[in-house]
């Protein structure tokens, strides 16, 4: 179900489904989508199954919450960033703090949104569908910031905006994958640096 086609919840509807959302979204986190039922999220989420039931027609219904639950928990934990990427030193800023934040981990968990692709892309068409959506509007703040820079003059006027910030989101997301098998940042580290290096190849003279 669509946001526009969502029933009006009271206060009290919307805090049990938040609940319900987050829980599952911790539980997926830690042990994946396949390895979750709906049992263990009612256990969880002290939530009966009438409950359930009532705010999610079936499994399939709340990972797709899930996977949107987890592009808001993204955007958030890099928003001031992201909407500072309009400079060079935005763009390395950015990096930094994606570097900094997987440092803290150690890598563990890797990308929330990577995780659920890496499982259900090839699984459910629906899922397979939110997550390029999801992408997509990561992606968005790259494009913005990239092309103001090319409408301020800081890259040239042939640099295309949407293509390099696939190119960046592919370098982080395969950075972040290797750092998660290896415990160590330097994969993303040298991924983003990459990805760097490359857009600064339109840098404006």
């Amino acid at each position: 179900m669509s946001p526009a086609k969502r029933p009006r919840l009271t206060a009290r509807g919307a805090a049990t489904r938040e609940r319900i959302v987050a829980g599952a979204a911790a539980l997926i986190y830690d042990r994946g989508v396949a390895s979750t039922s709906l049992d263990d999220v009612m256990a969880a989420t002290r939530t009966s199954k009438s409950q359930l039931y009532h705010y999610f027609a079936d499994k399939d219904a709340l990972v797709l919450e899930v996977i949107r639950r987890q592009l808001g928990q993204i955007i958030a934990g890099q928003e001031a960033e992201l909407r500072e990427l309009r400079t060079w030193e935005g763009l390395r800023g950015w990096r930094d703090h994606l570097v900094e934040s997987t440092r803290a981990t150690g890598g563990v968990g890797g990308c929330p949104l990577g995780s659920l692709a890496s499982e259900l892309a090839d699984r459910s068409e629906p899922a397979r569908e939110a997550l390029t959506a999801c992408f997509a509007e990561w992606e968005s703040y790259l494009v913005d910031g990239l092309t103001a820079m090319r409408e301020d003059g800081l890259v040239s006027r042939d640099a295309d905006p949407a293509e390099l910030a696939v190119t960046m989101m592919t370098a982080l997301q395969g950075g972040l994958l290797l750092a998660q098998t290896t415990r160590d940042v330097r994969p993303l580290e040298l991924a983003l640096d990459m990805a760097i290096a490359h857009v600064g190849r339109y840098r404006a003279s």
